[in-house]
């Protein structure tokens, strides 16, 4: 009895870790999406809106889903808090903080990185033409992870239960 309990908890153990790898691939262009309509929306606020940054960043955070929301967030408050740090500094260090959370790949943090440079240092024209390359840039990523998404999902999920079932066997 207690063979078989050992059994059903590795078997349940491995196809819990395939269910949440897949889902990683599942999530990446998900929020790679939500980044892309928020970095839209923030090319908007500044051509359109003349919204001050931090505002500007606070209000489509609010309107965006986690974690591109918690990003956003983050660096509104570094922005506009007790810290009074660049806009530079306070999405770099928004980047640091909450990317751990995304299933976002380094490529992506990569354009938020360089975006951050243009963000409040430029004139508006400039930050439109560079926010433009990030979605361009963003749209091809999201290309990219989708494919890997109907490449490696299915793989993953039975990965896991196989590999499982695999021990499984080995070790009884």
């Amino acid at each position: 009895m207690l063979k078989m309990l050992g059994a059903v908890l590795i078997i349940a153990a491995g196809t819990l870790a395939g269910w949440l790898k897949a889902r990683q691939f599942a999530n990446r262009p998900e929020q790679i999406r939500r980044l892309i309509q928020a970095l839209k929306r923030l090319e908007t606020e500044i051509s359109y809106g003349f919204t001050p940054l931090p505002d500007a960043l606070r209000r489509i955070g609010s309107q965006s889903g986690h974690p591109v929301k918690a990003v956003l967030l983050r660096a509104a408050d570094g922005m506009d808090g007790s810290q009074s740090l660049s806009a530079q500094e306070s999405v770099h260090q928004a980047i640091r903080e909450e990317w751990k959370h995304t299933a976002m790949r380094p490529a992506e943090r990569d354009v938020l990185h360089q975006l951050a440079y243009s963000l409040g240092t430029s004139d508006r024209r400039d930050q439109l033409k560079h926010i433009e390359t990030a979605v361009r840039q963003l749209e091809a990523e999201e290309s990219v992870a989708r494919e890997e998404q109907s490449r490696y999902e299915k793989m993953f999920r039975s990965l896991g239960l196989l590999t499982s079932a695999l021990i499984v066997i080995l070790i009884y």
